[in-house]
């Protein structure tokens, strides 16, 4: 699958654990930073992914920071993108299920790379069910 990652500083070292396992499960990812430890303002990157997500340039995308929940909420100001914070696989699954998620978002200070790696790989795995039911509720999320 093709998608894009990217953290601020306090996701930088989890974004990188996961920017390899990711491609060496042979995933396209592309990283768009940060590219240190030094401080950033994670909005700049949580909107330069959701752009990326909601014109189509990425079908998918990941954000890493402290506790995912900074980068959930400025990526969901985007039309077209929806954002989810999860912690565990099945909130990870069942927000691909139900809600055709297309951002996941993380938290380095919350999960450890092995539980993260697990929330991304539900995720990814994850398809969106589709149906007269979930694809009415998807379509209530819009803006108006």
């Amino acid at each position: 699958m093709r998608l894009a990652i990217a953290s601020d500083h306090g996701g930088f070292q989890l974004k990188g654990q996961l920017l390899a396992k990711l491609r060496e499960a042979g995933h396209e990812v592309e990283d768009l930073g940060t590219h240190s430890a030094e401080s950033t303002d994670y909005p700049d990157y949580a909107h330069t992914l959701a752009r990326g997500v909601a014109d189509g340039t990425w079908p998918r995308g990941i954000l890493v920071c402290g506790t995912g929940v900074g980068m959930a909420i400025a990526a969901n100001r985007h039309a077209g993108v929806r954002a989810v914070n999860c912690s565990d696989t099945y909130t990870a699954r069942l927000s691909r299920e139900h809600n055709d998620s297309n951002v996941l978002t993380v938290g380095e200070r919350v999960l450890g790379p092995g539980l993260a790696w697990d929330v991304v790989s539900a995720w990814l795995e994850g398809t969106f069910e589709g149906g007269e039911r979930h694809t009415r509720r998807v379509s209530k999320i819009e803006p108006r």
